[in-house]
């Protein structure tokens, strides 16, 4: 049997997980001395609470090997495909492997650095998952899965730029301007790293319209199995234009609504909001 395994910065609902058979490797997130397990006992608004109150953004770290050790099966005989963030923003990928060495089960666990995060990460996840239903074995499904990570497109509009400073991917005076031009970052996943690209201005149901429409051309052509709009929390309003302006485009079989995690919220903040596909 393959067994699909991702860390939990892939950001897939418990419904997705449970139905797609996926098991979940926590990361950690530390609140100042206290340490917490990603998607387990700690929430985004656990986190957001925290930050506000001491200025500063919380640490997260890699799962360890012990903790990847526990989705392991030593005495068993499946083979394992498992996701990691992006290597060059983790030391996640790395671990997983040295799980896998220091397990003698280097060659069953099949150890995929994804070069993405969040649901660019899940969207590999859920279609290596849908590969293992069908009996493809682990071989295929890495091959396939390195042949179209390239193609995952991963971006999200950014609505404050206050937690990106507190984890210094900004300067504080581009902070500052930029929260006094009302200015939102689109920030993309390319090559493995986080770029930024446009910025957009407005209140926040114009600017991530503005966001989503500019992907118009690129979302028609990409592949139809499914399209993810993914965000940290989003007014309810805003995600349903979203949803509503993807519906009607008439080129998805699936449109999907996911939060994201604890890690992943912590760097971008509230109210970022990100539609994430793979293109042909």
């Amino acid at each position: 049997m393959v067994r699909i395994l991702s860390d939990s910065t892939c950001d897939l609902s418990k419904e997705l997980l449970e139905k797609y058979n996926v098991g979940i490797i926590p990361l950690f997130v530390r609140l100042g001395e206290e340490e917490y397990l990603d998607g387990i006992n700690i929430t985004p608004e656990d986190l957001y609470k925290w930050s506000d109150e001491h200025g500063e953004t919380p640490k997260t770290a890699a799962p360890s090997v012990e903790v990847i050790g526990k989705m392991l099966d030593p005495k068993g005989d499946d083979e394992y495909v498992v996701f990691a963030i992006s290597s060059s923003m983790s030391v996640s990928f790395h671990n997983i492997r040295l799980a896998a060495d220091n397990y003698r089960m280097a060659d069953r666990v099949h150890v995929i650095d994804s070069a993405n995060l969040s649901t660019g990460i899940g969207l590999q996840v859920l279609r290596a998952a849908q590969m293992a239903k069908e009996g493809k074995t682990a071989a295929e499904i890495v091959a396939d899965i390195e042949a179209i990570k390239s193609k995952v497109r991963a971006s999200f509009v950014v609505d404050t730029l206050v937690y990106l400073h507190r984890g210094g991917r900004c300067s504080g005076l581009a902070a500052l301007a930029g929260t006094a031009l009302k200015l939102h970052p689109r920030i993309a996943v390319i090559d493995g790293a986080m770029h930024a690209e446009k910025k957009y201005r407005g209140n926040s149901k114009k600017y991530v319209m503005d966001y989503v429409k500019d992907m118009e051309a690129d979302l028609k052509s990409a592949r139809k199995e499914r399209v993810f709009i993914t965000h940290s929390g989003c007014d309810e309003e805003i995600v349903g234009m979203v949803r509503q302006y993807l519906e009607g485009l008439n080129h998805f079989d699936e449109i999907l609504e996911t939060r994201a995690g604890s890690v992943v919220s912590s760097h971008c903040g509230p109210g970022t909001l990100g539609v994430l596909f793979i293109a042909q």
